[in-house]
């Protein structure tokens, strides 16, 4: 009841005309980013942060949230009209989608995924609402050693658990946690790898780093492939809608397990990309049509959408109740709040009960406003993609370069931003991942801060991360998930060696 009333208090706060407008101001641009190959949810609040900050902060993070909902829309509309995913959880929506618009089912296929992606957002708003309160309770418990073993955990679970190959995450994590130290040190006020540059006395912005790795990095990787639009016409009615919605509650079993993968990987370091295809391979595999996916089946989009929404909206729990985001968006969500002067984390529920109910409020309102732009503008919205790329990326290029020198209204961050999209074309060449490398950067100084102060309280005693059951749980939990690679190995050659050593042994004793 505790968390009902709070969410009732905070949709007074969310309801007010200027918030609505916000709110669809917000979707209409987050769809549009979402369309538009070379842009994502975290580059298009990153660029469009800076222009919230005049803004009252529950007014800018309900904006800047609306805006990735719509990304988290929008990227279907390409897969299913162009075959283009217009971000990375929107490649397995390509895999059914664009067959069906082949075949004239565009409306049927678009309507799919956008009630899909409604339903798994709302699952995962809800969770929100109920968890997160509880969790930050929890975390009230933390002191240092707690958080940077929170922490530990978050930079592990990526590296054990990620998709590709460990070493290169740890690479990137590695370069992150070397940008996130140039500056001053916080501890003792000296400073570390400004090399006499007095504009890095402030550091990396993360901000001008992410619009960097993010929109100048995937513009240039488009450039060079020459991208054209080609693709399928999309036309929404009442009769399609009606007719898709009659069809969908015959998946209700895919989307219940697409909902709990994409929290589940929403709220771990997963992410909403792996959780697509994870929702997909489960869908395939247990679908009585399973055989026929990747021909056109709407289940085959029903599947990828919904855990693809699920993970990108449970993965601002974490980041609201422990002040640690779980995906690159988050990530940026979390810059915003330090830059409005909010410090995310257990207190945040206690201290700005206001903005935090409000925010999760606007979740709930920001889903329907995003269903209801979707199913009535697509024709408008695949028109975009008629412009020439040749038009849209100096565009893109200008938004980016407006937004990193608002941020110190420093020609330099301008010049870092260029540098960071180089390295951004470069990691996305050599397959290097760039979400380590942010959250890194992000977290990199706050992990420090954290580890340093516990080894003060310890007087350098290592053994302080396993002072208690909750900090000792959470570490031991942490390396466990840095070897899980060369463990799943050991364990599996174990299986293997002992179904085939057994049974010969068996046979053996039984022939003497």
């Amino acid at each position: 009841m505790e968390e009902i009333t709070s969410l009732l208090h905070g949709f007074q706060v969310a309801l007010s005309w200027y918030n609505i407008g916000l709110m669809f101001l917000g979707i209409i641009l987050g769809v549009i980013i979402g369309v538009l190959p070379g842009l994502g949810g975290a580059n298009g609040v990153a660029i469009l942060l800076p222009l919230t900050f005049a803004m009252p902060n529950t007014s800018a993070i309900i904006m800047l949230s609306c805006i990735y909902w719509g990304a988290l829309f929008g990227g279907a509309i390409t897969s299913v009209l162009f075959n283009i995913p217009g971000e990375p959880w929107s490649v397995a929506t390509t895999f059914d989608g664009y067959p069906m618009a082949q075949r004239g089912q565009a409306g049927a296929a678009l309507t799919a995924a956008f009630t899909s992606s409604f339903v798994g957002a709302l699952v995962a708003v809800i969770m929100i609402t109920f968890l997160a309160p509880l969790v930050a309770k929890f975390a009230l418990r933390f002191g240092p050693p707690e958080f940077f073993s929170v922490y530990l955990l978050t930079f592990c679970s990526f590296v054990g658990m990620g998709k590709g190959s460990p070493f290169k995450i740890l690479a990137a994590m590695m370069i992150g946690f070397a940008l996130a130290a140039v500056g001053m040190d916080t501890v003792t006020g000296q400073l570390r790898m400004t090399f006499g540059f007095t504009e890095l006395l402030r550091g990396f912005d993360f901000l001008v780093a992410v619009i960097g790795l993010f929109g100048i990095g995937e513009i240039l990787l488009t450039m060079e492939e020459g991208l054209a639009f080609k693709g399928e016409t999309g036309k929404i009615n009442l009769r399609i809608v009606l007719q898709t919605w009659a069809q969908l509650p015959k998946f209700w079993i895919t989307s219940l397990r697409s909902c709990l993968v994409g929290c589940w990987m929403g709220i771990t370091p997963g992410g909403a990309t792996p959780a697509s295809f994870m929702s997909y391979g489960l869908a395939k595999k247990f679908s009585k049509d399973g055989d026929k996916f990747g021909t056109g089946q709407v289940e085959g989009v029903v599947a990828p959408e919904t855990a693809a929404h699920a993970a990108g909206t449970s993965a601002l729990l974490p980041m609201l109740a422990l002040g640690i985001p779980g995906s690159p968006t988050a990530a940026v969500l979390l810059g915003g709040l330090l830059i409005w002067g909010l410090q995310p984390g257990p207190l945040l529920f206690v201290e700005q009960a206001d903005f935090v109910w409000g925010l999760i409020a606007s979740m709930y309102l920001g889903n329907i406003a995003g269903l209801i732009v979707v199913l009535t503008m697509v024709p408008l919205f695949a028109a975009i993609l008629r412009i020439p790329f040749s038009i849209i990326a100096p565009v893109i290029i200008v938004i980016c370069s407006i937004g990193a020198y608002t941020v110190h209204n420093a020609m330099f961050d301008v010049w870092l931003m260029v540098l960071f999209g180089v390295v951004g074309y470069v990691f996305k060449k050599l397959d290097y991942p760039l979400a380590p490398l942010v959250l890194a950067l992000v977290l990199g100084d706050k992990a420090e801060d954290s580890f340093r102060q516990a080894m003060l309280v310890g007087q350098g005693d290592l053994t302080i991360f396993w002072s208690n059951g909750l900090v000792g749980s959470i570490v031991t939990l942490a390396l466990v998930m840095l070897f899980w690679p060369v463990i799943s190995k050991v364990l599996a050659r174990l299986r293997s060696g002992r179904l085939n050593g057994v049974p010969e042994g068996r046979a053996a004793s039984t022939e003497q």
